[in-house]
């Protein structure tokens, strides 16, 4: 019969041994439960920033044209391009005579109309103030040229006194001839008399300051500037280009370096015969 110590000693070796096989124990883990942040974010879903998301997708969606930007812009440059156009033709204008002046002036005209020219103040030969309106109600061949012109101011100059001959003598016609300097700083009254008498001394010479040579050559579209400058020597390139003006100071025809004197003539004649005929109807 086994001992009770014996009993006790065989139990606790069964123990151990179970310890010994048995597996080791894992801590347990649980699973981590989802976090969800009540602040503001750019991808929070709250029902506040849900109506700014839906304006923001809907602007993204469909962006103004740019025609919406553009057309306003261009309509209001070109209203005031067109009031720029008007009112500068508006000032362009020749005034009408009053009084007994307009008398001499046909009735055609009696009408305002913008056109290439306008007002001046010149100074001719003889330091006399020469302005538009002693122009007006007569025929007028007018060119731009200036004494010093190598070739080309020579030809045209000697073209204007053949053109007066021809007028008076074939056609009986009487017109104003001016010649209006490009040069003012070297074609003094002085200079101008003597130069043009060369030629014909019913050309009528006009010089003036040098900010009055070029407001009338930008009332006729004449183009000139400087070149080839050596010291106080130097060239001036120009158009070379006659107008015809009518009583009423209207450009009607513009002339070339191409033009022989006895075609140009012709051309007069046709230019006065037309407004003759008209005035008469």
């Amino acid at each position: 019969m086994l001992t009770p110590r014996v009993l006790r000693l065989s139990l606790l070796r069964r123990l151990r041994a179970a310890a010994e096989l048995a597996p080791p124990l894992r801590p347990r883990v649980l699973p981590a439960r989802g976090y969800q942040s009540r602040g503001y974010s750019s991808s929070g879903s709250s029902k506040y920033d849900r109506p700014m998301r839906q304006f923001s997708e809907q602007n993204e969606s469909s962006p103004q044209p740019l025609i919406y930007y553009i057309a306003p812009s261009a309509l209001l440059c070109f209203a005031g391009l067109a009031a720029f156009v008007h009112y500068n033709d508006e000032r362009r204008a020749v005034p009408l005579a009053k009084g007994g002046a307009q008398t001499s002036v046909p009735e055609r005209c009696t009408t305002n109309r913008p056109a290439i020219g306008g007002p001046f103040k010149l100074y001719d030969t003889e330091n006399n103030v020469v302005t538009e309106s002693k122009l007006r109600g007569n025929w007028t061949l007018m060119y731009f040229g200036y004494t010093s012109c190598p070739d080309v101011g020579p030809a045209e100059v000697q073209k204007i006194a053949d053109v007066i001959k021809l007028l008076e003598s074939k056609y009986g016609i009487k017109i104003t001839p001016l010649f209006i300097t490009i040069d003012p700083q070297r074609d003094s009254p002085a200079q101008l008399k003597a130069y043009l008498s060369e030629f014909d001394p019913r050309i009528v010479g006009l010089t003036g300051p040098i900010s009055a040579v070029r407001q009338i050559a930008q009332e006729y579209r004449v183009f000139f500037k400087r070149v080839e400058e050596v010291g106080q020597d130097y060239l001036v390139e120009s158009s070379h280009n006659m107008y015809l003006l009518d009583p009423c100071l209207e450009t009607v025809r513009c002339f070339g370096v191409e033009y022989e004197a006895s075609d140009l003539a012709e051309a007069i004649t046709t230019e006065v015969k037309k407004a003759s005929a008209s005035s008469t109807n």
